[in-house]
C-alpha cells in the first residue's frame, strides 16, 4: 500500500481563497460591489423578492451577516427591503435598477474570473474541484462550530 501524498489542503486553500479575494477587491474599486454583495444580487436576479433569511443561508451568512449586507445594500440602492405581507416580522428583499446593473456587471467580472480559475484545466479537472469543494459543505456544515 502506498502512503497518501500530504498536500498540506487546508494552507493551500486559505492561502488561495486570500490571494483571490485580494485580486477581486482589487478590481471591484471599478464596479463597488463586493463578492459577497455579487451573490446576493445574483440570488435576487434568479428570485426577485427572497425572504432574508433565505438569501442569508443561500449566503451561508447568520442573522447577523445578512442584515448588515442587507443594510449596506440598501445604502447603496443596490436593493430594497420590504415586510413581508404575510409575516410582518419578516422581510423580503428586492433588486432595485442600480442593482440590476450592478448585477449585470458582475456577471461581467464573472466571466474572467472563472477563465481565470479554470484555465489550464480540463472540465473533468474543473468537475472534480467543485465536487470536492462541494463536500466541504456537508463535511463541516453550518452551526456544527458555532
Amino acid at each position: 500500500m502506498t502512503a497518501r501524498r500530504e498536500h498540506r489542503l487546508v494552507f493551500l486553500l486559505n492561502v488561495a481563497q486570500r490571494r483571490l479575494q485580494r485580486w477581486m477587491a482589487a478590481r471591484r474599486q471599478n464596479s463597488g460591489v463586493t463578492s459577497t454583495q455579487a451573490g446576493l444580487l445574483f440570488i435576487l436576479g434568479k428570485r426577485d423578492g427572497v425572504l432574508m433569511g433565505e438569501a442569508g443561508a443561500a449566503l451561508d451568512l447568520g442573522a447577523p451577516g445578512i442584515s448588515g449586507l442587507v443594510d449596506r445594500m440598501t445604502a447603496a440602492n443596490l436593493i430594497t427591503r420590504r415586510a413581508d405581507p404575510d409575516d410582518g416580522r419578516a422581510w423580503r428583499l428586492w433588486l432595485t435598477p442600480a442593482g440590476r446593473a450592478a448585477m449585470a456587471e458582475s456577471k461581467a467580472g464573472l466571466v474572467e474570473v472563472n477563465a481565470r480559475l479554470t484555465d489550464g484545466f480540463s472540465d473533468a479537472e474543473v468537475d472534480l474541484v467543485a465536487r470536492w469543494l462541494t463536500t466541504m459543505q456537508t463535511r463541516f456544515p453550518r452551526g456544527e462550530d458555532e
